[in-house]
């Protein structure tokens, strides 16, 4: 049985070159994501490159993932690299501080507007959680605080708002930018950092249709503002991210757990992808195996029903980013074996009869021993719908489409083949798609087999028909 549970793994240094490369793809890594926070355009360019090449070779889809960077709210650097914040010591974050001459009393910050978003008793959270402080005073761009939480601050730490606030849109000017580089590249995803609303989604993927590309929009969940707004983000996205970093810092770290478990269940019950992500593998960066409470970290996330989990440094700068991609495989594989049967919008009614299929497919799947389900489809909007039911039933997305192989690797139990329908002679298609099935190794000789399609193959949304058959023999059920 494949795995259901998608990988993304983050692009960067330590994956760079054909080897490792190879490794990566061999590991089952399912996306590649190229955070553009970091390393020159050229350079990103090259690794899309050779992912795409690579993976073509082995006869694989991989999709790419081009994640914004979003926002930067961090404090400048300082004369001497760092400081030491001790409890109680007062400290300002001063906009009006030249950014590169920062000291024991005082330092710069890229958010020019950052004292507009706060007032005294104000917290903020610097370095992901690491330092606290007090807002005390706040006048002329300046913000004065008071440690609560010491420690060690070095150049360009990020700032966070506890309780969420601040301000800053969620496309800057050098995101415009870098979403005509996604569109450049047929980014099949294109991540949206610090998303406050709709909106916000909105105007991302009107700007990557203006600039020639049709790829998915993820939202990453890291605002507080996000959370409040959380069900309008989920019906403008593609798919959402849990991005546990910053949205832990906002929040608390103790609120994590269930409000990750609310979010992967409020977008899988309405028909939005979502993934997993930050420090799921942390200890991988420098460890050959992961700490228990990473396997169980994994573990719960895939049995809550995440398409995917996500690697960030342990990949792009870890010392052995495939075997982090095996151990992640072999989780999520174990994991899998405590799947339930889903009841998904058991009472639910639908409005389009591809929508319904889907779903009348996945219950008659789950009841009559279905080894494999072949959803013939242009977007892959069916085989999309059909991966929000829990099921231990491989679903297999047969399109025409490269950039419908792509996407559908991100969709927990979804797994691409390339069949162009208008291209064969229609009365033999449900036969040539069970070919195509035995060719790959995907079922056998007796082996029940669903296929959903349409009576105008090729058409967008014009799935009608759902077909049970056994390998080998008659087709035993018909429903049109």
């Amino acid at each position: 049985m494949p795995r259901r549970t998608k990988i993304v793994a983050t692009l960067g240094p330590a994956t760079d070159g054909i080897e490792v490369t190879d490794r990566l793809i061999a590991a089952g890594v399912d996306v590649v994501r190229i955070n553009l926070s970091h390393d020159s355009l050229q350079r990103h360019r090259e690794r899309t490159r050779l992912i795409r090449q690579r993976a073509a070779e082995a006869g694989r889809e991989i999709a790419v993932l081009i994640d914004l960077q979003g926002p930067k709210i961090r404090v400048g650097t300082f004369k001497d690299g760092k400081v030491e914040l001790k409890a109680g010591d007062r400290f300002a974050i001063d906009a009006n501080c030249d950014l590169s001459s920062g000291d024991q009393q005082r330092v710069g910050t890229t958010y020019a507007a950052l004292a507009d978003d706060l007032s005294e008793d104000d917290t903020l959270i610097l370095d992901d959680g690491a330092i606290e402080l007090l807002v005390t005073r706040v006048e002329s761009g300046c913000v004065h605080c008071r440690v609560v939480v010491g420690g060690m601050l070095s150049n360009n730490k990020g700032i966070n708002k506890r309780g969420g606030g601040l301000s800053a849109p969620a496309l800057t000017a050098k995101d415009r930018e870098d979403i005509k580089f996604a569109a450049e590249i047929d980014a099949d995803y294109l991540g949206v950092s610090f998303v406050r609303n709709a909106e916000d989604v909105e105007s991302a993927r009107s700007l990557l249709r203006e600039a020639g590309c049709n790829g998915g929009i993820v939202s990453k969940i890291e605002r507080v503002e996000a959370l409040q707004a959380i069900d309008g983000i989920i019906d403008a996205s593609d798919a959402i991210m849990v991005a546990r970093g910053d949205l832990g810092v906002e929040i608390g770290d103790a609120k994590l757990p269930e409000v990750q478990k609310q979010l992967i269940h409020k977008a899988r019950s309405n028909n939005c992808v979502v993934i997993t992500a930050t420090q799921m593998m942390q200890s991988m960066i420098e460890s050959p195996i992961p700490t228990r409470a990473e396997v169980f970290d994994v573990s719960n996330a895939v049995i809550d029903g995440t398409d995917a989990v996500m690697l960030s440094a342990e990949s792009s700068i870890g010392k052995n980013p495939p075997k982090v991609v095996a151990a992640l495989d072999r989780i999520c594989m174990e994991a899998e074996k405590n799947a339930r049967r889903s009841k998904h919008r058991i009472d639910s009614h639908f409005g389009r009869v591809d929508e319904a299929i889907a779903m009348a497919s996945m219950y008659i799947a789950n009841h009559l021993e279905v080894k494999a389900i072949a959803a013939l489809t242009e977007t892959g909007s069916t085989a999309k719908w059909m991966s929000r039911m829990n099921s231990g039933i491989p679903i297999h997305a047969l399109t025409r489409s490269q950039v419908t192989c792509r996407k559908v690797t991100l969709y927990r139990g979804v797994y691409p083949l390339y069949f162009d329908v208008t291209s064969r002679d229609l009365s033999k298609i449900n036969s040539e798609v069970i070919e195509a099935m035995l060719r790959q190794g995907t079922v056998q000789e007796g082996d029940l087999v669903l296929i959903t399609k349409g009576d105008r193959s090729g058409v967008e949304g014009q799935t009608n028909i759902m077909k049970i058959m056994r390998v080998g023999e008659h087709t035993l059920s018909r429903i049109a």
